[in-house]
């Protein structure tokens, strides 16, 4: 009788559509079927968004449901939000190395309740300490720009150094416990989520066809794309990334960066001709930062100084509070110029000053200046786009794929942290036997010897991660972030405005239409042949409100796939209740969980 009854069963699944093998075949087809068709509709709310999640003990938002789930259980098994933060942001490196993983970079704020206070941690590696600007050039031979691919771009992984430095001071777990969930999904294996198996397939393509730039790739193959990069629902396991994440836990952050994986490390980066060394990791430290936050309307958005370009959504809400945003729909195309300029004005002063300050002097006090914001305000037209725009004149003396996390606990603990590889999946190199990506963060130094962001041994490179806060009356009202090079400074601006311009809450200002504006004068010493850069706005922008905007000057080109717009994840606290709002967003696979 049962297998009568399964029979039957697997015979309606493939005749109603439901095979999961012919619905993964079809999937091309039905995307372009179904794209005429709109939103439903909603008893409350946009409709082309959805309910955010309330919670009063904890919230997790991540940008895979497992790591949300993860943190969560940690919250519950009485696990701080860092515990939480750091239990899932492992998990990601399994469940999402597309975007981040311990090979990479990480920089966080955390509002601590006992002392009131917003701490930055600065957790970004440095060059390697044997190569100087000279012979990296005889390295690159005729190129101009360092290679996103290979070990050139390698610098110091600086994910682990954080987590230890996050978990000695607000943890409360062990850090075995912290990392157990991800050890055991890294073993028993984990079906991919949907956008990140789309990433997975593009990465698989982009190193296929950059080959000749990669030292080695027989062991990034193994672990990531053989036979294929996995497919949505596809089980993935990495035993190896299970391996090194239990030698963290039973050894503590000294087997990552002076024991058993530093020295893998070292042995790995010689044998291919790379220039990292066993000193290097070494003499690796996290840096302990304090915010800085500008005003904006009643609130205060909180960003970590640079080496990171938080600055730039600092200088953006300088220049924006003078424009009154609020007396405009949020569509009206004087909203978007006015966003597109802020943020060209404040990237051109991001490519000329923003650096490592233990090697530049970077004039951040100027920048954030009230002045200096509104004397930027006063250079744009509002009618039309700027065709030079400038960096300031500072009067000095001498001397890019990540993912964000933000979990909140029943103490009122809140943690905005974000973590990457950089470009892609990172650098191509796996470490033997480790299983998880070196960064390629070392592509955005300069190679300009009057840039501030010059290449020099053991510095660190222009960062593009960046956490942020929402405070009001020195309380925690939002600890968000937005993925995404460039995008995430506009992106923060963006999410900011709709909440409190717009008044939408924390889903609806994540799933809006969004900007990112390319171009432009880069970090890198590039970008001065195009100036005016391109406007790329989402479908959600109207006909009209585009047709204005190339009136107006700026180059638009409209993008529908939701790839150059970030992901963001976000808490918000009722500042009367204490309850936590979480939001996630439709551009990612993320969800947002409380408790």
């Amino acid at each position: 009788m049962y297998s009568r009854f399964l029979a039957m069963l697997i015979l309606l699944f493939s005749f109603s559509g439901l095979n999961p093998n012919s619905a993964r075949a079809e999937t091309q087809a039905n995307a372009t079927s179904t794209a005429n068709i709109g939103p439903g509709g909603r008893p409350v709310g946009q409709s082309w968004s959805r309910s955010p999640v309330y919670a009063a003990n904890g919230m997790a938002a991540t940008a895979q449901p497992l790591a949300s789930q993860i943190a969560i259980d940690i919250l519950k098994a009485g696990g701080s939000a860092v515990d939480a933060a750091i239990a899932a942001n492992a998990a990601l490196g399994l469940m999402e190395p597309t975007g981040n993983g311990i090979g990479g970079d990480l920089f966080a704020i955390v509002w601590d309740p006992k002392t009131q206070q917003l701490h930055g941690l600065n957790a970004s590696g440095r060059s390697p300490k044997s190569r100087s600007l000279a012979t990296l050039r005889q390295q690159l031979g005729d190129a101009t720009s360092i290679p996103p691919l290979g070990h050139l771009p390698v610098t110091v992984p600086g994910t682990v150094d954080g987590w230890f430095q996050l978990h000695q001071r607000f943890g409360t777990l062990p850090m075995a416990s912290v990392l157990a969930p991800a050890i055991r999904y890294a073993r028993d294996g984990f079906p991919v989520s949907p956008v990140i198996a789309y990433y997975f397939k593009r990465a698989e393509a982009a190193f296929n066809r950059r080959l000749d730039m990669i030292d080695e790739f027989d062991n990034a193959n193994r672990t990531y794309f053989q036979p294929h990069a996995p497919k949505a629902g596809e089980i993935f396991r990495n035993p190896d990334l299970a391996n090194t994440y239990a030698t963290i836990a039973q050894q503590g952050r000294d087997a990552f960066y002076e024991g058993s994986i530093a020295k893998t490390i070292d042995a790995y980066m010689q044998r291919i001709g790379g220039d990292l060394r066993l000193a290097d990791l070494v003499a690796h430290e996290s840096e302990w930062v304090t915010p800085s936050c500008a005003a904006y309307r009643d609130v205060e958005l909180c960003e970590l100084p640079p080496n990171g370009q938080g600055f730039a959504a600092l200088q953006m809400v300088n220049i924006l509070k003078h424009a009154n945003l609020a007396q405009w729909q949020r569509d009206d195309p004087r909203v978007w110029h006015y966003l597109t300029e802020a943020k060209r004005l404040a990237f051109e002063d991001v490519a000329k000053y923003y650096a490592d300050p233990e090697f530049a002097n970077v004039p951040t006090e100027w920048l954030l200046s009230e002045a200096y914001g509104k004397a930027r305000f006063d250079l744009i037209d509002p009618e039309k786009a700027m065709l030079q725009p400038q960096p300031g004149d500072a009067k000095l003396e001498a001397a890019g794929d990540t993912t964000y996390l933000t979990v909140a606990d029943r103490n009122g603990m809140m943690v905005s942290l974000i973590q990457s590889n950089y470009r892609g999946m990172g650098s191509g190199l796996v470490p033997d036997g480790l299983g998880f990506m070196l960064q390629d963060r070392g592509e955005l130094f300069s190679l300009d010897p009057n840039h501030a962001n010059v290449y020099a041994p053991g510095k660190r490179p222009f960062h593009s991660i960046i956490p942020a806060f929402v405070m009001r009356d020195t309380m925690p009202l939002m600890s968000f972030g937005l993925m995404g090079g460039s995008m995430q400074p506009q992106g923060h601006v963006q999410i900011l405005i709709n909440m409190i311009d717009y008044g939408m809450n924390p889903q609806e200002a994540g799933d809006a239409a969004r900007m990112n504006h390319t171009g432009g004068r880069q970090p890198t010493g590039e970008g001065h042949d195009d100036l005016l850069g391109t406007l790329h706005l989402e479908p959600g922008v109207s006909a009209t409100t585009i047709a204005e905007l190339k009136k107006m000057g700026h180059r638009v080109k409209v993008v529908h796939n939701g790839v150059m717009f970030g992901g963001y994840q976000g808490i918000y606290r009722d500042p009367e209740t204490g309850v936590y709002v979480g939001a996630t967003e439709m551009r990612k696979d993320g969800l947002a969980i409380g408790y």
